[in-house]
């Protein structure tokens, strides 16, 4: 490649994926062990699930596998937010729904940074879960006003990384050398720093308000929370993590585990308590401060909004079960709620609960005009086509608090009362965030094309 070629926006995803997760193995050693430990239970399930590695290579899942991973981020301010919807631009990353965890005892907005289209998902899926603080909800006008001072007095990327952005915008790419420049300067946003840019008196309280928005406020940057790699079996990934001694979370966040996998499941280990400076004049008291953790998800088939809907019924019914006179743990309740939910890829793709990838199979290949004669479903029964589902690429807002909440290190499970404001999100982003079901619409809808079942 010429030197002045433009890597492309692939390319400089990875790169970035690669130097975010060596930065954060050097920051949190147990990420390391969690990683091994991911990567032997991937192995073992593919070795005795041969069905499966097979269906995970033909929707190019497979050689993912093992770098994909999501991250999450917190910051205080619409520039902030503003800022990194351009600096993931140049990554190919692009805002992915809306999500209000205000509701769920989280003072925060979200959108998801994330390829879009199926051929970068494939090349590197890496996402960054992003929040934004509503500044709103801290109900001391006093300290409110404190915090937004705090945040609007710091900067959160260096000069170097700014201009590559521009520059990128203005040439429409960035040379080797310059992306591994952006790369460099960009981590500076996600590294962790010890030091408080406010006094202890202060940290304590906005950690009084919400442990998150003390999180969010106190530092001179949003350092990243969580590095979360994709495991096949949470299921033996939590109970692997419980047989190394690891300070995992009770319950797996999410759906509960099927034959076929819907939407996310996740767990943790709790929260690192890592050391911390705050300024004191000419000196500094030294205090603790937990937030930082490590997540693992499992990645299942994306849901339609008629599967969405009913999922969404099914996880309602095991919540509402839960009252006085209630039977069994949730995890029993949850389980047997989805007994309604149908459990088999043929009945989720005939129903339209799921979207799904279609590709021509050998014997299709070899007769192209037998698969178009027929409907979708002659051409599978015939053998000509393959249906894999479409992996969901994105999160549960119920999920992702369950995670924040368990990692707080506090009994924060307080309701807001705001209302959810996507206009006053979008406002902030500078942007209108992207429907996550129109892109999995799309991603099905053209391997209909390619196949010949759609025009």
């Amino acid at each position: 490649m010429n030197a002045s070629t433009p890597l492309s926006p692939d390319e400089i995803r990875s790169l970035f994926a690669q130097a975010m997760s060596r930065m954060y193995r050097d920051e949190v050693p147990l990420y390391g062990t969690l990683m091994e430990l991911v990567s032997e239970v991937n192995a073992a399930t593919l070795a005795r699930d041969p069905s499966l590695a097979a269906r995970l290579q033909r929707s190019d899942a497979l050689d993912r596998l093992d770098a994909e991973r999501h991250g999450a981020i917190r910051v205080g301010t619409p520039r902030e937010l503003a800022t990194l919807r351009r600096l993931f631009a140049v990554m190919g990353m692009h805002p992915v729904g809306y999500y209000d965890l205000a509701v769920a005892g989280v003072p925060v907005h979200a959108t998801a940074f994330r390829p879009v289209d199926a051929a970068a998902l494939a090349r590197n899926p890496f996402r960054v879960f992003t929040s934004l603080l509503r500044l709103e909800l801290i109900e001391d006008a006093a300290l409110r006003d404190q915090a937004a001072a705090v945040l609007e007095a710091r900067e959160i990327f260096t000069p170097p990384a700014l201009a590559l952005i521009e520059r990128f915008e203005q040439a429409g790419g960035l040379t080797a050398g310059e992306a591994a420049e952006f790369v460099a300067e960009a981590l500076e946003t996600f590294r962790w720093h010890s030091e408080a840019t406010v006094s202890h008196a202060t940290y304590q309280a906005l950690l009084s308000a919400h442990r998150l928005i003390a999180d969010v406020v106190c530092f001179r940057g949003p350092h990243i929370n969580h590095l979360t790699p994709r495991t096949l079996d949470i299921d033996a990934a939590q109970d692997a993590m419980q047989a190394r001694g690891i300070d995992a979370k009770a319950v797996i966040e999410g759906p509960p585990r099927r034959r076929c996998p819907i939407l996310l499941r996740q767990t943790s280990f709790k929260a690192l308590q890592e050391p911390v400076l705050f300024p004191a004049g000419d000196s500094a008291d030294a205090g603790t401060h937990t937030a930082r953790f490590g997540e693992i998800e499992q990645r299942g088939l994306a849901l339609t909004p008629k599967g969405r809907a009913l999922y969404d019924s099914l996880l309602a019914r095991a919540r509402d079960a839960g009252g006085a006179g209630s039977t069994g743990d949730y995890g029993t309740r949850l389980a047997t709620a989805f007994n309604d939910f149908p459990d088999d890829d043929d009945t989720l793709r005939r129903e339209g609960l799921g979207y799904y990838r279609y590709a021509l199979t050998d014997a299709g290949l070899a007769d192209r005009s037998a698969v178009a004669r027929g409907s979708v479903e002659d051409a599978i029964s015939m053998g000509l086509v393959t249906a894999d589902p479409v992996v969901y690429e994105d999160f549960l807002p119920v999920s992702a608090a369950g995670i924040f909440q368990s990692n707080l290190g506090g009994g924060e499970q307080r309701a807001f009362a705001a209302q959810s404001n996507r206009d006053a999100f979008e406002k902030a982003l500078g942007a209108q965030v992207h429907d996550e079901f129109e892109i999995y619409a799309r991603i099905e809808r053209e391997s209909l094309v390619a196949v010949g079942l759609a025009t």
